[in-house]
């Protein structure tokens, strides 16, 4: 019986920060003690790598370990999803290729039937305009068409410079600002068309569980800068896969 759906974001594959390797193999090992036989899904919730960007026939070197833990989840019957998130936005053929399906968000999907809404978590909510426009810009294909022009040994330096001057890079934490944050807004005005009984995302690099006023349950999963932190629903409720602080 396929019971288990699995949830995971922010492992940053590939920066350089703490020991990149060792990351790289906790986020292996953890991918291969997925159990088989009981997993329906594993949703990767965005900034999983900390740069990639895809030529059509050039894709970022190594991730073999990781790669393959995939395609043995996927060979096994378990549908591996996975959701761009802002440092892992370019990616078009290659996942696909792999049999990797890969949504945007928000993205509503049932499972077990409870109601989830699923992505990486930026840019949702009011505000954020600079960023959102950002945003906008690194997804517009004539822009993504002109960085391809860029040989891949300018195009993957200047990716991983930009990648060393973002918040997780220089370990800021981030403090959720619970009912204020634009996400809870977000998530609020979300059900008022349609229920949701969890709302999980990643992006934000700090634990969060808190119970919305609606009834709804927010969930932020943390990064993997120092730990192998991620969550999964047994079919009744959801389970963190370590000990976070919870947001009360």
């Amino acid at each position: 019986m396929r019971d288990l759906t699995y949830f995971v974001s922010d492992v940053h594959l590939g920066l350089d920060v703490k020991d990149p390797a060792a990351r790289e193999a906790r986020f292996a090992s953890f991918l291969n003690s997925i159990p088989k036989d009981r997993t329906d899904a594993l949703y990767m919730l965005g900034d999983i790598w900390d740069f990639w960007y895809e030529y059509h026939d050039v894709v970022p070197k190594g991730y073999v370990r990781v790669f393959a833990a995939l395609m043995d989840l996927m060979d096994a019957g378990v549908k591996v999803f996975f959701f761009q998130g802002n440092h892992d936005i370019w990616c078009y053929h290659y996942f696909r290729d792999m049999g990797i399906r890969i949504l945007q968000q928000p993205y509503v999907t049932e499972i077990s039937g409870k109601t989830f809404c699923l992505g990486h978590g930026d840019g949702l909510g009011p505000g954020h305009i600079l960023y959102k426009l950002m945003r906008w810009g690194f997804r517009n294909r004539f822009l993504q068409s002109l960085f391809s022009l860029l040989h891949p040994y300018l195009a993957f330096r200047f990716g991983k410079g930009w990648s060393k001057k973002s918040r997780v890079a220089k370990m800021h934490d981030y403090v959720f600002r619970g009912k204020n944050e634009p996400l809870y807004k977000f998530a609020e005005d979300f059900q008022k068309d349609k229920h949701v009984d969890y709302f999980v995302f990643g992006h934000f690099h700090c634990d969060v569980r808190m119970r919305m006023e609606s009834g709804a349950e927010l969930v932020v999963l943390k990064d993997w800068m120092d730990g192998a932190p991620y969550m999964y629903f047994d079919g009744s409720s959801m389970r963190f896969g370590y000990s976070p602080n919870m947001e009360k």
